[in-house]
């Protein structure tokens, strides 16, 4: 079967190999007369897959000892109340706003606390946040928030502030959502991460949070109990029936990426280096054409999702159509936005990548 290219920002493309094996699963995990989505939660089949997908991200990861891994449910948007609601105290919460995702977090932390905009990208129209150095933080706040790649706008931190340098005492939280799995954590400047699996990871409905233990605890009385991280990592994942099928399918992408070499790099490291290598490959043609353009400052531009636009707008429908019927898929640009976004995630290949410069190139001849 000769597959498309899927350029989905998610739910995205989930590496064949991940496909093939759970197709091969489907109906008998491992001889036991059942498939994963008909497994008991709390049987010995399913407790096995949960242990070892936990085991597997904190290696691919590197996640301390001191990090509570919890995979729960509602996307990165639930947890835009559900980090508020276990960490600000109801007290002052210090947001950075670089796209439409980190602005989405700071207005639903308002129901649950006191947001104070430290910082925001909108006079540039989102191309490039405001560096760190210049960030109002609050004095005290009870955590700084960012989001590591805006999905939609196409900007990225490629290295996370480290907030002791600006005088800050108070955890960083991360939306990590949409490039969780591409590269390394630097974990000594991060309190708390938490990404929807449906980019990186696996299907839709898998949220995975990591949590420093310090920060446990501390949840506001009206969290419901489910979402009460104390609460999911007392009980391993386990309080409320937690998304079996997504878990075992993260735990054959982890698998998965364990798998993968680039020279002497392996897993994550191997993946940092391939994705490195695609996104510029992508940009380097964007930048040199006549008919594409993308406006993100190249020092904050995302590995992950690359928003471009056609200089002559009203060619994009016949771009999406033949880009379509060249086996290349789901590349309109995000409704707020506009345009077009090719989303490069660890699922695409470099090939991937190719074909649809290759397209590129003949469109802009054919429309010159």
């Amino acid at each position: 079967m000769n597959r498309p290219f899927n350029f989905s920002a998610g739910p995205a493309a989930i590496p064949e190999e991940v496909l093939q094996q759970a197709a091969a699963e489907m109906l008998d995990w491992h001889g036991c007369g059942m498939g994963v989505m008909e497994m008991s939660h709390r049987g010995k089949e399913f407790i096995s897959i949960y242990e070892t997908a936990e085991a597997d991200v904190r290696e691919l990861l590197a996640i301390p000892a001191h990090f509570k891994i919890l995979f729960m449910q509602g996307g990165g948007i639930a947890e835009n109340a559900i980090v508020p609601m276990n960490l600000s105290r109801a007290g002052v919460v210090d947001f950075v706003v670089t796209g439409s995702w980190s602005q989405k977090s700071f207005k639903e932390a308002a129901k649950y606390a006191q947001p104070h905009l430290a910082a925001s990208g909108k006079d540039s129209g989102f191309t490039r946040p405001v560096a760190p150095k210049d960030w109002q933080l609050s004095s005290n706040p009870a955590y700084v928030h960012i989001c590591s790649n805006e999905t939609i706008d196409g900007v990225e931190f490629h290295e996370l502030p480290d907030l002791r340098a600006l005088g800050c005492d108070a955890p960083l939280v991360i939306d990590f959502s949409s490039h969780v799995a591409s590269r390394p954590v630097d974990w000594s400047r991060v309190g708390l991460a938490f990404g929807g699996a449906q980019k990186n990871i696996g299907p839709a409905g898998l949220t995975i949070v990591v949590v420093r233990e310090d920060l446990l605890g501390h949840a506001l009385p009206i969290t419901p109990s489910a979402f009460d991280f104390k609460t999911v990592a007392d009980n391993h994942s386990m309080f409320n029936t937690p998304p079996t099928w997504g878990i075992y399918m993260a735990g054959l992408t982890f698998q998965w990426l364990k798998r993968q070499r680039e020279g002497e790099l392996t897993g994550i490291a191997a993946m940092e280096q391939r994705n490195i290598a695609k996104a510029q490959r992508f940009y380097d043609y964007v930048d040199g054409s006549q008919l594409y353009v993308n406006a993100i400052d190249p020092a904050w531009r995302s590995r992950m999702n690359i928003p471009f636009q056609l200089r002559d707008a009203s060619r994009n429908e016949a771009f999406l159509a033949g880009a379509k019927a060249a086996g290349l898929l789901q590349l309109k640009g995000h409704k707020s936005v506009g345009g077009m976004r090719a989303s490069l995630y660890n699922a695409m290949p470099m090939a991937g990548v190719q074909a649809l410069i290759a397209f590129m190139q003949e469109f802009e001849r054919t429309s010159a």
